[in-house]
């Protein structure tokens, strides 16, 4: 695969096994060979020469494909199970419980539509586009509608010592981690963008933003990947693309009318809460999945995962006990996301000690961010998805230079810090930009990119779907 474990050193643990031929013969295998006759004793002595000599001998290529390790299969196909259910049911829940009442069955249906939208884009021309070509910055459609992808093993390009797993599973995996990133822009725009506004958004969004970053860092001719840039499982490719693209959509929308004014509460923190521990158990299979094998590797990501979420919660709940006297369930919540969002780009590069220290920053950042800058500024980032994923997945991806155990193209900690900073660039430009103008685009074509103010006061579950969360009851009185 060509995340950044394709340029790092790996975690492997190799103990040399001794050549039985090379060791000196014992006692009584010298009493046994003398014993012999003397053609069966000349041909005892001949094998030790022999056996070395076929040993060194050059292998012949094998015919077919390369066996598929069972083991490492298992354990992607599990992972990519864990990842769709960060977004499904995951995602939705956590947003779903962070609005109003009247909104919440339209913020499910959008992580639903995520999950259909991109998972049909992915199979059409989405992998094609981020893991085909030779370009350094795009992909090409050679394999569009999966052509040239069978069921054999994940080549060199794509993870390096190749991982013996079928594509299809390689694909899916991947396929996963699409889906879930432009579901995330959600938490900036509920309450007020039109659903097919967000149907086209999310299309021309992953053609123009997630599949060129992702072939960049993760395609094996990509410019950011041939750097050497570290972003292990989705800092630069997930986080920061979805998030910086998250506050140009909430600025481009607008506000929600009595934003400021009227509270907007969340109505339901059990299930934001829920939703948030459903995302955290997930992402051991988004971060420990992106090693592609059953190994140590794996292994030291899945550590560092949850010791950065768990470092994160902890720091947040003292910084919000300092200020405001009490922890809280919501500031529980989105700590963890948090520390979950920074560890991401480094937990197959950090040890146990750097994932301790990337929880406690990104805690200390994204509480600034969402309690103190959010305000000063006046945006509406409504549920802090560029508060939380812009500002933690930056933070994430300069921290893997810093604290990295293992570098990338770099040949120092120096360089390899300003690789990850050259990186933290291109997306910063990039990802604004192009979803500034597929806006622009999409509000001449629809006339305007919110739902009217009517629609907006009853409800996006009633406007949008005719529905409602609750057997009683519009929704329109949940304010």
């Amino acid at each position: 695969m060509a995340h950044t474990l394709l340029m790092c050193g790996r975690v492997a643990d190799r103990i040399p096994i001794p050549n039985p031929l090379e060791a000196p013969m014992s006692l009584l295998a010298r009493r046994i060979a003398f014993a012999l006759p003397p053609l069966a004793r000349r041909l005892a002595f001949a094998l030790p020469p022999l056996a070395a000599l076929v040993a060194s001998a050059p292998a012949f290529a094998q015919d077919g494909p390369p066996v598929v390790d069972s083991g490492d299969t298992a354990w992607v196909l599990t992972a990519s199970a864990l990842v769709l259910m960060m977004t499904l049911p995951g995602l939705a829940l956590f947003y779903g419980g962070l609005v109003r009442a009247k909104n919440m069955l339209n913020v499910l249906v959008q992580c639903f539509a995520a999950a259909a939208v991109v998972g049909v884009f992915w199979i059409v021309a989405g992998y094609s586009l981020a893991f085909s070509g030779d370009g350094a910055f795009f992909g090409d459609l050679s394999n569009l509608m999966l052509r040239n992808v069978g069921l054999d093993s994940v080549t060199a390009n794509f993870a390096s010592p190749s991982r013996n797993i079928p594509e299809y599973i390689f694909v899916m995996f991947q396929g996963m981690f699409a889906i879930i990133t432009p579901a995330l822009i959600i938490g900036a725009v509920v309450e007020r963008m039109r659903f097919s506004v967000f149907i086209a958004f999310m299309l021309l969004w992953m053609v123009f933003v997630y599949c060129p970053v992702a072939h960049m860092v993760w395609s094996g001719p990509g410019y950011l990947f041939g750097k050497g840039a570290i972003d292990f499982a989705g800092g630069l490719v997930v986080h920061m693309t979805s998030g910086i693209s998250a506050l140009v959509a909430a600025i481009m929308v607008g506000k929600r009318k009595g934003y400021g004014k009227q509270s907007m509460a969340p109505h339901s923190l059990p299930l934001c809460l829920t939703g948030a521990g459903l995302l955290w158990a997930g992402w051991f299979g988004f971060n420990a999945g992106s090693a592609l094998s059953a190994s140590p590797l794996a292994a030291l990501a899945f550590v560092n995962t949850s010791t950065a979420a768990s470092m994160a919660t902890l720091s947040w709940g003292a910084i919000e006990w300092l200020h405001r006297g009490k922890p809280t369930a919501l500031g529980a919540a989105t700590a963890a996301v948090a520390g979950l969002v920074a560890i991401t780009p480094a937990c197959g590069n950090v040890g146990p000690g750097g994932a301790l220290a990337i929880g406690f920053g990104v805690a200390l950042l994204c509480y600034c961010t969402v309690t103190f800058l959010k305000p000063m500024i006046g945006y509406d980032d409504s549920l802090d998805a560029f508060g939380v994923h812009g500002v933690g997945g930056t933070f994430g991806a300069i921290a893997s230079g810093v604290f990295a155990t293992t570098l990338g193209g770099g040949a120092t900690k120096a360089a390899q810090i300003l690789i990850q900073l050259e990186g933290v660039l291109i997306v910063a430009v990039l990802a604004p930009v192009a979803t500034f103008l597929i806006l622009t685009v999409l509000k001449l074509v629809f006339g305007t990119l919110r739902v009217s103010e009517e629609e907006e006061f009853n409800g996006l579950d009633l406007s949008a779907h005719h529905e409602s969360a609750y057997a009683f009851g519009t929704g329109a009185q949940s304010e």
